[in-house]
Formats: structure tokens, C-alpha cells, sequence
């Protein structure tokens, strides 16, 4: 699905540092966490990195959740004290796990963008590591004076 996308939206969304992602279990149990990530303009790849973590990459809640409802949302948002300038950008969308013999190219092309964008993963093993994949099906940009979607519903 193709968006129409304004300029200043993108630039919000590809220069935030963090996101925060919301999964579903299969009990209806949510799970929100942080996560770093990178948007091509249609879908948005998050790295399971090496920070810590105390279960396997695929024991991760967040991922086993993707598996049973693929169904996910994510906030990317930024804080000001001057309320004038608060912002957000709700995304919507269907994710799944990409491991590096799945597609080579298209995680060979994520770990490159998420190389670019956070320095840290230069050093890590993302390369061999599983990504989350969220293919964008909804946009909701929040600022003072805007309330509009990607497809110009108002909520």
C-alpha cells in the first residue's frame, strides 16, 4: 500500500530516535516496548539487537506476539514543554519476522539503513539476527492545529 505522505510527516518519522511498539498476545495481552527502527516510506524495520536480553530472540514476547496477531501499532512521538509544540505520529500495521536466509536483500537493505541511522549497530551482529518487519497500513499525524490520517479521516 502506497502513502501519500507529506514531507515534513517523513522527516518527523525518519529523524525520531525511538519508537514505541504495541504487540498483542493471544490471550489479548499488550505489550508495549521501545524499540530503534528505520522507515523506507511503506514499512518500518526494527532490528532484535544484542542488548541484553533474557530469553532467545525468538522467545522475545514482542515476537511471539507478531507470530499468533501480526496486527501491531507503533507511536513515534516528541515531548516539549511548550504544549504548543507536542507532536506524534500514530503508524498501523502488519508485521512479521524477517531472518537473513528468508531474504537476503531486503535484510541486507535493513541492516544497512539501521547502520546508517544508529551508529551502535555498526558493531553489532544485526546482520545474522532476526528483524521485525511492519508493512504501514495507517497514518495518523498529531500536532497543535492537525488532526488528519494518511487517508484524511480525522479522529
Amino acid at each position: 500500500m502506497a502513502f501519500d505522505i507529506d514531507e515534513d510527516t517523513l522527516q518527523f518519522i525518519r529523524e525520531q530516535r525511538i519508537a514505541r511498539l504495541a504487540t498483542v498476545a493471544d490471550d489479548n495481552t499488550p505489550l508495549v516496548v521501545p524499540i530503534c527502527y528505520v522507515f523506507d516510506g511503506q514499512r518500518v524495520y526494527s532490528p532484535i539487537d544484542e542488548k541484553p536480553k533474557n530469553v532467545p530472540p525468538d522467545q522475545l514476547k514482542r515476537v511471539r506476539n507478531i507470530r499468533v496477531n501480526p496486527s501491531v501499532a507503533m507511536v513515534i512521538d516528541e515531548y516539549s514543554e511548550n504544549w504548543n509544540e507536542l507532536r506524534y505520529v500514530l503508524l498501523s500495521g502488519s508485521a512479521d519476522i524477517i531472518l537473513p536466509n528468508d531474504d537476503p536483500g531486503k535484510h541486507a537493505r535493513a541492516v544497512e539503513q539501521l547502520r546508517d541511522k544508529y551508529v551502535q549497530y555498526r558493531a553489532m551482529e544485526i546482520d545474522k539476527r532476526p528483524i521485525i518487519r511492519v508493512l504501514i497500513t495507517r497514518i495518523k499525524r498529531w500536532a497543535p492545529g492537525r488532526r488528519e490520517t494518511s487517508n484524511g479521516q480525522t479522529d
